[in-house]
Order: C-alpha cells, then sequence, then structure tokens
C-alpha cells in the first residue's frame, strides 16, 4: 500500500492550490482518506477527512471556509482544494487512512495506519 501526496509548492497569499492523494495498492473508495498538516516545530494535525460510499466530508473549523476535500475514484485519488491561501497554511501536507469506511472527527493522528510522504506548502510573498 502506497500513498503520495503532491500538488504543493510556493503560493502567495491568496492564491489556491490543489493537493492530490493517489493510492497504489488500495482502494480510496472504500476508506475514509484523511488530509493532515504539519508546521515548523508544530504538531501535526488532522485538517479534512472524507468518509467512503457516501462521500461525507469533515474539515477542522480553521479549514471549513477555505478547503474543500473531494475524491475521484475513477483516478482513484483525493483532492484537498485550498483556496484564500494564508501564511499560516504554510506546512507539509499528508493524507492518511486508518482503513475505516467513516470519518474521525477530528482525524487522530496516532490512529492512522498508512501514511503518504507530505507534500510541501509554502504560503509567501
Amino acid at each position: 500500500v502506497q500513498l503520495q501526496a503532491s500538488g504543493g509548492g510556493l503560493v502567495q497569499p491568496g492564491g489556491s492550490l490543489r493537493l492530490s492523494c493517489a493510492a497504489s495498492g488500495l482502494t480510496l473508495s472504500i476508506h475514509a482518506i484523511n488530509w493532515f498538516r504539519q508546521a515548523p516545530g508544530k504538531e501535526r494535525e488532522g485538517v479534512s477527512c472524507i468518509s467512503s460510499n457516501e462521500g461525507r466530508t469533515y474539515h477542522r473549523d480553521f479549514a471549513k471556509d477555505r478547503f474543500t476535500i473531494s475524491r475521484d475514484n475513477a483516478k482513484n485519488t483525493v483532492y484537498l482544494q485550498i483556496h484564500s491561501l494564508k501564511p499560516e497554511d504554510t506546512a507539509v501536507y499528508y493524507c492518511a487512512t486508518d482503513l475505516n469506511p467513516l470519518c474521525q472527527t477530528p482525524p487522530k493522528t496516532n490512529d492512522m495506519l498508512y501514511w503518504g510522504k507530505g507534500t510541501q506548502v509554502t504560503v509567501s510573498s
């Protein structure tokens, strides 16, 4: 099982990014998929989650207005769209799953079983 996060980069404040989480050896549509982030000097924190089946989504409070999580089952990929990026969004973003079909609310780092390598998001002018 491999998860691979991609799509990060250097963006100016107010910009947008779409992060992707692609999987091999795992069918993402039957598992809840989570996005976490870890800023320099801070603990990793859960950001958003999309459940299997109905695709119900969950966002932490700070992410509710600017983050959108979605899934393309045909591509076996989960996306995290971030709008109106702020400097405090600067972090390494990871996708992960605990293999459960439903989201934890909020996602818990220690419960995740598979992690993708992170993708760096830097928001700076």
